[in-house]
């Protein structure tokens, strides 16, 4: 459910993060700090091998910083196991990728639901929040059919449902109309538009710049650091 706005969601305070590339530290962070407000709908824009995936991975709770912390709705999740980890993403955070992730044999309405059975909800609340997702991102009509049955754009519609039926706190977006063609992608990121405007935290990583343009803050990295931070106030005086 969205949430009184203003107030700071995400905190992080001095994320690195290194690889091995066989003999070979990569510093994929580099002390990124940031803070994300409640409602705020955010780019994080970067070329290949910036860093933004890897600070994704972490805001998404889907990886762990070498060094430094990261806040999520005020709790220190930096230093979780990955079983709380687990825990977070599933009521927390609401994933939507480029490739759809969805199972092909499921109908659109079962895609929807399961973050909902791994939740143990009744199965009568889940089919009910599930129907409900779906009407909210248009689909109410296509909750029966499987994706092989669905054009790209009402893929991306499903996995959007998917996203928000656990009412999660963020909404976290990957390259979301890498797949798309022109049109189709512009329908998808008006539906972020409307979320957003409905009160949604939504961070959309990209290395499109125009993509990038259509949310109200964006942060730019480049070899691990945030080396840019607009929000939209800012863009329009310049």
């Amino acid at each position: 459910m969205p949430q009184a706005p203003g107030s700071t969601l995400i905190r992080t305070e001095g994320l690195t993060r290194r690889y091995r590339m066989g003999r070979d530290t990569i510093e994929a962070l580099r002390g990124v700090s940031v803070e994300i407000l409640r409602g705020e709908y955010t780019a994080i824009m970067g070329p290949s091998g910036s860093g933004k995936s890897t600070l994704m991975n972490i805001v998404g709770c889907l990886d762990t910083p070498d060094e430094g912390r990261y806040w999520l709705n005020d709790v220190l999740v930096s230093d979780m196991r990955d079983s709380e980890l687990a825990h977070v993403r599933n009521r927390e955070i609401g994933f939507i990728f480029q490739t759809f992730a969805l199972l092909p044999r499921a109908t659109a309405l079962q895609n929807v639901e399961l973050p909902l059975v791994y939740a143990k909800l009744p199965r009568r609340e889940r089919l009910k929040r599930a129907a409900e997702a779906l009407d909210r991102v248009g689909l109410a009509g296509r909750a029966r059919h499987r994706p092989g049955e669905l054009s790209g754009g009402q893929r991306q519609r499903v996995a959007i449902a998917r996203a928000l039926v656990t009412s999660p706190s963020l909404l976290l977006a990957d390259e979301p109309t890498g797949n798309l063609d022109t049109a189709t992608g512009e329908e998808i990121l008006r539906l972020f538009e409307e979320l957003h405007g409905a009160g949604h935290t939504v961070i959309i990583v990209t290395h499109d710049a125009g993509i990038a343009a259509r949310a109200r803050r964006v942060l730019r990295v480049r070899d691990g650091m945030v080396v840019g931070d607009t929000r939209e106030n800012q863009r329009l005086s310049t």
